[in-house]
Protein backbone atom coordinates (compact mmCIF):
# COMPACT_ATOMS: atom_id res chain seq x y z
CA UNK A 1 0.00 0.00 0.00
CA UNK A 2 1.30 3.43 -0.97
CA UNK A 3 -0.33 6.84 -1.45
CA UNK A 4 -2.18 7.15 -4.75
CA UNK A 5 -0.25 9.19 -7.32
CA UNK A 6 -1.36 10.90 -10.49
CA UNK A 7 0.47 8.21 -12.43
CA UNK A 8 -1.97 5.60 -11.07
CA UNK A 9 -4.89 6.95 -13.10
CA UNK A 10 -4.73 4.30 -15.85
CA UNK A 11 -4.57 1.50 -13.28
CA UNK A 12 -7.42 3.06 -11.34
CA UNK A 13 -9.49 3.30 -14.50
CA UNK A 14 -8.94 -0.33 -15.53
CA UNK A 15 -9.46 -1.81 -12.07
CA UNK A 16 -12.19 0.40 -10.62
CA UNK A 17 -13.59 3.30 -12.63
CA UNK A 18 -14.42 1.23 -15.73
CA UNK A 19 -16.14 -1.50 -13.68
CA UNK A 20 -19.91 -1.16 -13.30
CA UNK A 21 -19.88 -3.81 -10.57
CA UNK A 22 -17.59 -1.62 -8.46
CA UNK A 23 -18.81 1.86 -9.31
CA UNK A 24 -22.47 1.01 -8.66
CA UNK A 25 -21.69 1.23 -4.94
CA UNK A 26 -19.85 4.56 -5.16
CA UNK A 27 -21.08 8.14 -5.53
CA UNK A 28 -21.44 8.14 -9.33
CA UNK A 29 -23.32 4.84 -9.38
CA UNK A 30 -21.90 3.80 -12.77
CA UNK A 31 -18.69 3.23 -14.70
CA UNK A 32 -16.89 6.35 -15.85
CA UNK A 33 -14.12 7.58 -18.15
CA UNK A 34 -10.32 7.81 -18.07
CA UNK A 35 -10.61 11.55 -17.56
CA UNK A 36 -12.74 10.86 -14.48
CA UNK A 37 -10.02 8.52 -13.19
CA UNK A 38 -7.42 11.26 -13.70
CA UNK A 39 -9.62 13.73 -11.82
CA UNK A 40 -10.00 11.22 -8.97
CA UNK A 41 -6.21 10.78 -8.73
CA UNK A 42 -5.76 14.56 -8.69
CA UNK A 43 -8.27 14.75 -5.86
CA UNK A 44 -6.51 11.99 -3.91
CA UNK A 45 -3.15 13.73 -4.28
CA UNK A 46 -4.65 17.04 -3.13
CA UNK A 47 -6.17 15.31 -0.10
CA UNK A 48 -2.79 13.86 0.89
CA UNK A 49 -1.24 17.32 0.57
CA UNK A 50 -3.97 18.92 2.66
CA UNK A 51 -4.25 16.38 5.48
CA UNK A 52 -1.15 14.16 5.42
CA UNK A 53 -3.27 11.01 5.02
CA UNK A 54 -5.66 9.75 2.36
CA UNK A 55 -6.27 6.92 -0.11
CA UNK A 56 -3.73 4.21 -0.90
CA UNK A 57 -3.12 2.23 -4.05
CA UNK A 58 -3.40 -1.43 -3.08
CA UNK A 59 -1.06 -3.69 -5.06
CA UNK A 60 -0.36 -7.39 -5.05
CA UNK A 61 2.75 -8.04 -2.96
CA UNK A 62 4.13 -10.58 -5.46
CA UNK A 63 3.17 -9.14 -8.86
CA UNK A 64 2.69 -5.45 -7.95
CA UNK A 65 -0.59 -5.58 -9.90
CA UNK A 66 -3.03 -2.79 -9.02
CA UNK A 67 -5.96 -4.22 -7.05
CA UNK A 68 -7.85 -1.07 -6.09
CA UNK A 69 -7.79 1.71 -3.57
CA UNK A 70 -8.52 1.99 0.14
CA UNK A 71 -7.94 4.82 2.55
CA UNK A 72 -9.01 7.55 4.95
CA UNK A 73 -11.04 10.47 3.70
CA UNK A 74 -11.64 13.68 5.66
CA UNK A 75 -15.16 14.89 4.94
CA UNK A 76 -15.74 18.46 6.07
CA UNK A 77 -19.19 17.79 7.51
CA UNK A 78 -18.84 14.17 8.66
CA UNK A 79 -15.29 13.53 9.88
CA UNK A 80 -12.79 10.93 8.69
CA UNK A 81 -14.18 7.89 6.90
CA UNK A 82 -12.75 4.59 5.71
CA UNK A 83 -13.52 3.69 2.09
CA UNK A 84 -12.43 0.98 -0.31
CA UNK A 85 -12.98 0.00 -3.94
CA UNK A 86 -11.36 -3.17 -5.30
CA UNK A 87 -11.45 -4.67 -8.76
CA UNK A 88 -13.78 -7.69 -9.12
CA UNK A 89 -10.97 -10.29 -9.21
CA UNK A 90 -9.62 -8.99 -5.90
CA UNK A 91 -12.93 -9.22 -4.08
CA UNK A 92 -13.75 -12.06 -1.71
CA UNK A 93 -10.09 -12.70 -0.87
CA UNK A 94 -9.86 -10.75 2.40
CA UNK A 95 -7.87 -7.92 0.78
CA UNK A 96 -10.35 -5.20 1.74
CA UNK A 97 -10.22 -6.37 5.34
CA UNK A 98 -6.41 -6.45 5.47
CA UNK A 99 -6.03 -3.05 3.84
CA UNK A 100 -8.85 -1.57 5.89
CA UNK A 101 -7.27 -2.75 9.13
CA UNK A 102 -3.96 -1.18 8.08
CA UNK A 103 -5.77 2.14 7.53
CA UNK A 104 -7.42 1.91 10.94
CA UNK A 105 -4.02 1.17 12.46
CA UNK A 106 -2.71 4.35 10.83
CA UNK A 107 -5.75 6.32 12.04
CA UNK A 108 -5.64 5.27 15.67
CA UNK A 109 -2.05 4.30 16.45
CA UNK A 110 -0.19 6.85 14.34
CA UNK A 111 -2.58 9.78 13.94
CA UNK A 112 -4.47 9.37 17.24
CA UNK A 113 -7.79 10.12 15.59
CA UNK A 114 -10.73 9.89 18.01
CA UNK A 115 -12.99 8.00 15.60
CA UNK A 116 -13.31 6.80 12.01
CA UNK A 117 -16.60 6.40 10.13
CA UNK A 118 -17.75 4.50 7.08
CA UNK A 119 -20.67 5.25 4.78
CA UNK A 120 -22.23 2.45 2.77
CA UNK A 121 -25.36 1.95 0.68
CA UNK A 122 -27.92 -0.23 2.49
CA UNK A 123 -27.85 -2.95 -0.20
CA UNK A 124 -24.06 -3.29 -0.20
CA UNK A 125 -24.06 -6.35 2.04
CA UNK A 126 -20.50 -7.40 1.15
CA UNK A 127 -18.99 -4.10 2.31
CA UNK A 128 -21.18 -4.07 5.42
CA UNK A 129 -19.83 -7.52 6.31
CA UNK A 130 -16.23 -6.28 5.90
CA UNK A 131 -16.93 -3.27 8.12
CA UNK A 132 -18.45 -5.44 10.84
CA UNK A 133 -15.48 -7.83 10.76
CA UNK A 134 -13.20 -4.82 11.22
CA UNK A 135 -15.11 -3.87 14.38
CA UNK A 136 -17.45 -1.17 13.09
CA UNK A 137 -20.66 -0.44 14.96
CA UNK A 138 -23.87 0.82 13.35
CA UNK A 139 -24.22 4.57 13.90
CA UNK A 140 -27.43 5.67 12.17
CA UNK A 141 -27.85 7.03 8.67
CA UNK A 142 -26.53 10.03 6.77
CA UNK A 143 -26.71 11.73 3.39
CA UNK A 144 -23.30 11.25 1.77
CA UNK A 145 -22.61 12.52 -1.78
CA UNK A 146 -26.36 12.97 -2.16
CA UNK A 147 -27.08 9.32 -1.32
CA UNK A 148 -28.88 7.82 1.66
CA UNK A 149 -26.22 5.75 3.43
CA UNK A 150 -25.81 3.66 6.54
CA UNK A 151 -23.15 5.06 8.83
CA UNK A 152 -20.74 2.89 10.80
CA UNK A 153 -18.27 3.98 13.46
CA UNK A 154 -14.87 2.67 14.51
CA UNK A 155 -13.37 3.52 17.91
CA UNK A 156 -9.74 3.01 18.93
CA UNK A 157 -10.53 0.52 21.71
CA UNK A 158 -12.51 -1.76 19.42
CA UNK A 159 -9.97 -2.00 16.60
CA UNK A 160 -7.20 -4.61 16.52
CA UNK A 161 -3.74 -3.78 15.19
CA UNK A 162 -2.94 -4.60 11.57
CA UNK A 163 -0.68 -7.48 10.58
CA UNK A 164 1.19 -8.52 7.42
CA UNK A 165 0.40 -5.38 5.42
CA UNK A 166 3.22 -3.13 4.20
CA UNK A 167 2.07 0.50 4.29
CA UNK A 168 4.06 3.42 2.93
CA UNK A 169 2.30 6.56 4.18
CA UNK A 170 5.23 8.90 3.52
CA UNK A 171 5.21 9.98 7.16
CA UNK A 172 8.49 8.38 8.27
CA UNK A 173 8.01 7.56 11.97
CA UNK A 174 5.77 10.54 12.69
CA UNK A 175 3.32 9.86 15.51
CA UNK A 176 0.67 12.18 16.97
CA UNK A 177 -0.02 12.15 20.71
CA UNK A 178 -3.15 13.68 22.26
CA UNK A 179 -3.08 14.79 25.89
CA UNK A 180 -5.44 16.74 28.11
CA UNK A 181 -4.23 20.16 29.20
CA UNK A 182 -1.72 22.66 27.80
CA UNK A 183 1.03 20.16 27.09
CA UNK A 184 4.58 19.87 28.31
CA UNK A 185 6.61 23.09 28.85
CA UNK A 186 9.72 21.17 27.81
CA UNK A 187 8.07 20.16 24.52
CA UNK A 188 7.12 23.78 23.82
CA UNK A 189 10.65 24.94 24.61
CA UNK A 190 12.05 22.32 22.23
CA UNK A 191 9.68 23.42 19.46
CA UNK A 192 10.56 27.08 19.93
CA UNK A 193 14.23 26.14 19.46
CA UNK A 194 15.34 29.36 21.09
CA UNK A 195 12.97 31.61 19.11
CA UNK A 196 11.69 34.33 21.48
CA UNK A 197 8.54 35.10 19.48
CA UNK A 198 7.55 32.18 17.21
CA UNK A 199 4.00 33.51 16.78
CA UNK A 200 5.05 37.09 15.99
CA UNK A 201 2.74 38.65 18.60
CA UNK A 202 5.13 39.85 21.31
CA UNK A 203 4.36 43.42 22.37
CA UNK A 204 0.63 43.08 21.66
CA UNK A 205 -0.28 42.58 25.34
CA UNK A 206 -2.08 39.34 24.55
CA UNK A 207 -2.63 36.83 27.34
CA UNK A 208 -3.65 33.33 26.30
CA UNK A 209 -5.97 30.97 28.12
CA UNK A 210 -4.49 27.54 28.82
CA UNK A 211 -5.42 24.90 26.27
CA UNK A 212 -7.74 22.11 27.32
CA UNK A 213 -6.17 19.74 24.78
CA UNK A 214 -2.78 19.47 23.07
CA UNK A 215 -1.76 17.39 20.07
CA UNK A 216 1.98 16.84 19.63
CA UNK A 217 3.71 15.32 16.60
CA UNK A 218 6.75 13.28 17.54
CA UNK A 219 9.50 12.02 15.22
CA UNK A 220 12.46 9.94 16.35
CA UNK A 221 11.38 10.48 19.93
CA UNK A 222 11.41 14.29 19.68
CA UNK A 223 8.53 16.77 19.37
CA UNK A 224 8.40 18.38 15.92
CA UNK A 225 5.01 20.17 16.00
CA UNK A 226 2.04 20.86 18.23
CA UNK A 227 -1.34 22.57 18.38
CA UNK A 228 -3.81 23.18 21.18
CA UNK A 229 -7.49 23.95 21.51
CA UNK A 230 -10.27 24.55 23.96
CA UNK A 231 -14.06 24.57 23.71
CA UNK A 232 -16.31 27.53 24.40
CA UNK A 233 -19.95 28.43 23.81
CA UNK A 234 -20.11 31.42 21.44
CA UNK A 235 -22.80 33.23 19.49
CA UNK A 236 -22.72 33.84 15.74
CA UNK A 237 -25.43 36.15 14.42
CA UNK A 238 -27.32 35.53 17.64
CA UNK A 239 -27.18 31.73 17.37
CA UNK A 240 -25.27 29.77 20.03
CA UNK A 241 -22.59 27.44 18.75
CA UNK A 242 -20.12 25.17 20.51
CA UNK A 243 -16.81 26.47 19.23
CA UNK A 244 -13.27 25.08 19.19
CA UNK A 245 -10.65 27.79 19.57
CA UNK A 246 -7.45 26.55 17.92
CA UNK A 247 -4.10 28.05 18.78
CA UNK A 248 -0.48 27.48 19.64
CA UNK A 249 0.27 25.94 16.23
CA UNK A 250 4.02 25.50 16.35
CA UNK A 251 6.46 23.57 14.13
CA UNK A 252 10.14 23.14 14.86
CA UNK A 253 12.17 25.22 12.35
CA UNK A 254 13.95 22.12 11.01
CA UNK A 255 10.64 20.43 10.14
CA UNK A 256 8.76 23.27 8.47
CA UNK A 257 7.56 22.96 4.89
CA UNK A 258 6.77 19.25 5.23
CA UNK A 259 3.02 19.56 5.78
CA UNK A 260 3.20 18.47 9.42
CA UNK A 261 1.19 21.47 10.65
CA UNK A 262 -1.65 20.63 8.26
CA UNK A 263 -1.82 17.07 9.59
CA UNK A 264 -1.74 18.20 13.22
CA UNK A 265 -4.52 20.75 12.64
CA UNK A 266 -6.62 18.27 10.66
CA UNK A 267 -6.49 15.72 13.49
CA UNK A 268 -7.01 18.39 16.19
CA UNK A 269 -10.20 19.47 14.43
CA UNK A 270 -11.48 15.88 14.48
CA UNK A 271 -10.92 15.71 18.25
CA UNK A 272 -12.84 18.96 18.65
CA UNK A 273 -15.64 17.65 16.43
CA UNK A 274 -15.85 14.46 18.51
CA UNK A 275 -16.21 16.63 21.63
CA UNK A 276 -19.24 18.41 20.15
CA UNK A 277 -17.68 21.43 18.43
CA UNK A 278 -19.78 22.91 15.64
CA UNK A 279 -17.33 25.60 14.54
CA UNK A 280 -13.59 26.06 14.65
CA UNK A 281 -12.00 29.49 14.91
CA UNK A 282 -8.41 30.65 14.92
CA UNK A 283 -6.51 33.92 15.27
CA UNK A 284 -3.36 34.36 13.16
CA UNK A 285 -1.19 36.82 11.29
CA UNK A 286 -2.47 37.61 7.77
CA UNK A 287 0.57 35.98 6.15
CA UNK A 288 -0.54 32.62 7.59
CA UNK A 289 -4.06 32.78 6.13
CA UNK A 290 -3.07 30.73 3.01
CA UNK A 291 -1.97 27.84 5.23
CA UNK A 292 -5.31 27.68 7.00
CA UNK A 293 -7.22 28.27 3.76
CA UNK A 294 -5.81 24.94 2.55
CA UNK A 295 -7.71 23.32 5.40
CA UNK A 296 -10.99 24.91 4.35
CA UNK A 297 -10.98 27.90 6.69
CA UNK A 298 -12.15 31.31 5.53
CA UNK A 299 -11.05 34.77 6.75
CA UNK A 300 -13.77 36.12 9.03
CA UNK A 301 -12.53 39.46 10.28
CA UNK A 302 -9.37 41.44 10.84
CA UNK A 303 -8.28 42.99 14.12
CA UNK A 304 -6.47 46.31 14.06
CA UNK A 305 -6.70 47.98 17.48
CA UNK A 306 -5.20 46.14 20.43
CA UNK A 307 -5.77 48.01 23.73
CA UNK A 308 -2.79 48.22 26.07
CA UNK A 309 -0.54 47.09 23.24
CA UNK A 310 2.65 48.91 22.46
CA UNK A 311 2.27 48.52 18.72
CA UNK A 312 -0.42 48.08 16.10
CA UNK A 313 -0.71 44.91 14.10
CA UNK A 314 -3.13 43.15 11.79
CA UNK A 315 -4.41 39.77 12.93
CA UNK A 316 -6.72 37.69 10.77
CA UNK A 317 -9.41 35.42 12.13
CA UNK A 318 -10.27 32.23 10.25
CA UNK A 319 -13.55 30.39 10.72
CA UNK A 320 -14.97 27.10 9.48
CA UNK A 321 -18.21 25.24 10.24
CA UNK A 322 -17.84 21.58 11.20
CA UNK A 323 -21.52 20.68 11.02
CA UNK A 324 -24.48 21.67 8.86
CA UNK A 325 -26.33 24.69 10.18
CA UNK A 326 -29.90 25.79 9.78
CA UNK A 327 -30.29 28.66 7.35
CA UNK A 328 -31.12 31.99 8.97
CA UNK A 329 -33.26 34.75 7.43
CA UNK A 330 -30.19 36.92 6.96
CA UNK A 331 -28.22 34.29 5.05
CA UNK A 332 -28.62 36.19 1.79
CA UNK A 333 -26.60 39.01 3.33
CA UNK A 334 -23.64 36.69 3.93
CA UNK A 335 -23.36 34.82 0.67
CA UNK A 336 -24.08 31.14 0.04
CA UNK A 337 -23.94 28.59 2.83
CA UNK A 338 -21.44 25.81 2.31
CA UNK A 339 -18.68 23.84 3.99
CA UNK A 340 -17.17 27.15 5.08
CA UNK A 341 -19.38 29.92 6.41
CA UNK A 342 -18.22 33.04 4.58
CA UNK A 343 -18.32 36.18 6.72
CA UNK A 344 -17.40 39.74 5.92
CA UNK A 345 -14.16 41.32 6.97
CA UNK A 346 -14.92 43.72 9.82
CA UNK A 347 -13.11 46.07 12.12
CA UNK A 348 -12.67 44.40 15.47
CA UNK A 349 -11.36 45.59 18.82
CA UNK A 350 -9.86 42.94 21.08
CA UNK A 351 -11.11 43.36 24.66
CA UNK A 352 -8.52 43.92 27.34
CA UNK A 353 -7.72 41.14 29.79
CA UNK A 354 -7.61 37.44 29.14
CA UNK A 355 -9.28 35.96 26.11
CA UNK A 356 -12.41 34.05 26.96
CA UNK A 357 -13.67 36.54 29.56
CA UNK A 358 -15.87 38.60 27.24
CA UNK A 359 -19.49 37.81 26.40
CA UNK A 360 -19.21 36.23 22.94
CA UNK A 361 -21.27 37.52 20.06
CA UNK A 362 -20.84 38.08 16.35
CA UNK A 363 -22.92 40.07 13.90
CA UNK A 364 -21.77 39.50 10.34
CA UNK A 365 -23.67 42.46 8.99
CA UNK A 366 -22.07 45.10 11.20
CA UNK A 367 -18.78 46.95 11.00
CA UNK A 368 -17.67 45.81 14.44
CA UNK A 369 -18.03 42.74 16.60
CA UNK A 370 -17.50 41.42 20.09
CA UNK A 371 -16.27 37.85 20.02
CA UNK A 372 -14.79 35.57 22.62
CA UNK A 373 -11.31 34.44 21.55
CA UNK A 374 -10.41 31.36 23.57
CA UNK A 375 -7.06 30.76 21.86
Amino acid sequence: MEPIRRGDSDDLFEAVVSQDGVMRWLATGRADSRSAARAMCDDHVAHWTRHGYGDFAVRDAATHAFLGRVGLRNRARHGVDLGFALQPLAQGRGIAGEAGRACLDLAFRRLSLPAVFAFVLPDNTASIAVLRRLGAQADGTVQSSGLHCLRFRFDPAGTAAAEHVAVDDGGADLQLIHVLGPGSPSDEAALRDGLPDPFGVNGLALVWDDKQHTLTAVSEGRPVASAGWLLRDMAFDGSPRRTAGLGGVLVHPAHRGQGIARTVISVAVEHARAAGAETKILLCRPDLVPLYAQLGMEPTLRTRHLPAARRRSDLATDHHDLRPRRPAPSDHQRGPAGPALLMRWARFTVPSGRFGKVLPSWNSGSSSASVQWPL
